[in-house]
């Protein structure tokens, strides 16, 4: 198991996928820029280089809704490994056709060439996202997602610039090196393909419907089953919309606004895709190796401010024309440079855990058809950011005669509202699904006020599956430290009348916190907490208890009561005892009154730790056992 992202690249399990889906995205780059390379390279007019580009991004796209619903059919029903090395021999003989279109200078078979692209790349899809779960532990899912992120960030950025440049450096033999190059990339791609180790089909006996329209509304349905995932993929739809949009910009604006060319329009390309890889990169780091979407709403506040701030870093067209990127740099437009950085780096924050949810919280044989589903309606947000970016900028608009009323928006202004939106869509998913803001709210609170060290979570914490967590109680925050450190979504059991405080009730449903009470205080809530606990069992999920029955008053474990005894008799799952330290001396513990309970903790960052120690079977489990692994775990660490 790695214990660092990066060293997910040393290893067979991870790397030659890495590098194959890093590959397929610069190879489709590459081959992208050198048509728009050889229509140079050939002469054509202005206005036949302007009917490619917009008629390509529509006939690379247009597979996604025509197949996406087949390809994670597909996914779910072949063995991975082998579906990769079918999707990428695809590849060379797509690659093949587009060469001769090349030597040929042939635009009809170039673009007949680009839609296959398409197609490979919408069966590749599902297969991309829906291996990792299978092929990485929890913990490893987020900094999975980051490095495959930024690969493909900066695959796609050094592929638009490799392609870009065969023509001006090849010259008189820019076709015979385009096609070289696409088809020799395709080819190495398939090679490291065969290294990939077998992962096996999610569901083998899947039988595939092979009418693609209803079975592309049929996912769409899947992708839509569960509230906190249905609303990550909007997530992930909208992160595409705000790249679309602002990536669309940016050959204009640089020339328009910024004063410069070709060259500074990449510069400015180079810097998003750069925050974006880097943003990515942090995710694991700042989760604490776990799937966090606290950093969702950090993702879209910076975003936010970013998109709004570029608007007032250059708000009016250049006075100058012609600018290298060092002289636009030296001409103190930092500003510009930073909230390019800064939308991107935000961008990767917003993205990576929302991919890291979905196939956490995706049953194994939906996920690839729930990604062919994320698929689907990425494309429809694609279209949708490319169609309004064009028409923000025309004004009002006659469509069959009826006159839309558009503002004619400059590019700054395109900008600033994609600032405003981007922040109207973010308070909306977290309205819908407040554990996206809440897990925010903690995760602030846990990284500001305390340094916490994990032992023995990542080895023995189930990484599907039910089991009981139980562990010493010593302040209000364990929940939000035990949370913060197991990568897998927990239900709490929780003092009933704490759950029923005024204001905060609607907090703790959220996080679907299950109310107990004493037997003398009030059998029936008692009763409902324990089918509570036994349905969520049953459904395989995680479930927490703090056997004392309260919070520690003097820093010590108390006796833990009876009550884990009669949920293992009901249903006997697995037992990880888990032991906190260092949380006594914080303002939410009882060491104090409760009116120095609200004082400022002694140290800020102060060490806590949480351990756990391997499964204890459900069915010799007791609560005398149980609490003297605790208590050895713990050992004088108050």
């Amino acid at each position: 198991m790695a214990h660092n992202q990066f060293e997910l690249l040393r290893q067979r399990r991870f790397l030659p996928y890495f590098v194959v889906q890093a590959l397929g995205a610069f190879n489709d780059n590459v081959y992208r820029q050198a048509i728009i390379g050889l229509l140079f390279f050939m002469g054509v007019t202005p206005e036949q280089r302007t009917l490619y580009t917009n008629l390509a991004p529509a006939l690379f796209i247009l597979p996604y809704f025509l197949f996406s619903g087949l390809a994670g059919q597909i996914a779910e029903r072949l063995e991975k490994q082998k579906l990769i090395r079918i999707t990428t021999a695809m590849e060379i003989g797509i690659m093949s056709v587009a060469g001769i279109g090349f030597l040929l200078q042939s635009m009809p078979l170039l673009l007949l060439a680009l839609f296959a692209t398409g197609l490979q790349s919408t069966l590749f899809g599902p297969v991309k996202y829906s291996i990792l779960p299978s092929v990485l532990k929890p913990e490893e899912l987020t900094g999975g997602n980051g490095l495959v992120e930024m690969g493909t960030s900066l695959s796609i950025l050094l592929g638009m610039i490799a392609g870009g440049l065969i023509f001006v450096l090849a010259g008189q033999y820019g076709p015979v090196t385009a096609a070289s190059a696409i088809v020799l990339l395709a080819v190495t791609g398939n090679l490291v393909a065969r290294a990939i180790p077998r992962v096996e089909a999610s569901a083998p006996d899947l039988k595939i419907h092979w009418n693609p329209f209803p079975e592309s509304l049929r996912v769409l349905r899947l992708a839509r089953r569960q509230l906190a995932v249905r609303n990550a993929i909007l997530g992930i739809s909208w992160f595409w919309f705000v790249g679309t949009v602002l990536t669309a910009q940016l050959p204009t604006y640089a020339e328009r606004f910024l004063g410069g060319g070709q060259t500074l329009y990449l510069f400015c390309f180079v810097l998003f895709s750069v925050g974006t890889g880097v943003g990515s990169l942090l995710c694991e780091k700042l989760s604490r190796r776990t799937v966090e979407i606290g950093l969702v709403p950090l993702g879209a506040i910076g975003m936010t401010v970013f998109c709004v701030d570029l608007y007032f870093a250059q708000p009016q067209a250049a006075t100058q024309a012609g600018l290298t990127v060092r002289e636009f740099v030296a001409g103190g437009n930092w500003r510009v440079v930073m909230d390019l950085t800064g939308i991107g780096l935000f961008a990767g924050l917003f993205i990576v855990p929302l991919f890291a949810l979905v196939q956490s919280r995706t049953p194994k044989a939906e996920l690839s058809r729930v990604i062919a589903g994320v698929n689907i309606q990425n494309a429809g947000f694609i279209v949708l950011a490319a169609g309004l970016g064009i028409a923000l900028q025309l004004g009002p608009v006659n469509i069959l005669g009826i006159t839309v009323p558009l503002p004619a928006l400059s590019i700054p202004e395109i900008f600033l509202a994609l600032g405003i939106a981007n922040a109207l869509v973010a308070i909306f998913i977290f309205s819908l699904v407040p554990e996206f803001f809440l897990r925010f709210l903690a995760w602030i609170y846990v990284s500001l006020f305390y340094r916490l060290r994990i032992r023995g979570v990542e080895d023995n914490v189930p990484d599907e599956g039910p089991a009981l967590l139980v562990c010493n109680h010593v302040s209000y925050m364990d929940p939000l430290v035990i949370s913060g450190a197991v990568p897998r979504p927990i239900r709490f059991v929780m003092y009933y009348r704490i759950f029923n405080i005024p204001g905060l009730r609607w907090v703790f449903r959220a996080y679907r916190a299950i109310p107990i009470a004493g037997a003398r205080e009030d059998p029936a809530v008692l009763e409902a907490a324990f089918e509570a606990i036994d349905r969520a069992l049953a459904e395989g999920e995680l479930v927490c208890i703090f056997p004392e029955g309260a919070l520690t008053r003097d820093g010590e474990i108390a006796p833990f009561k009876p009550g884990v005894e009669k949920i293992l008799a009901r249903r006997p799952v697995p037992v990880v005892p888990m032991a906190l330290t260092g949380l006594w001396a914080s303002m939410w513990s009882r060491r104090d009154s409760r009116l120095g309970r609200l004082r400022v903790p002694r140290r800020l960052r102060a060490p806590v730790q949480l351990i756990a120690a391997p499964p204890v079977p459900g069915e010799s489990a007791s609560a005398a056992s149980l609490e003297a692994q605790v208590r050895a775990l713990r050992g004088d660490r108050p």
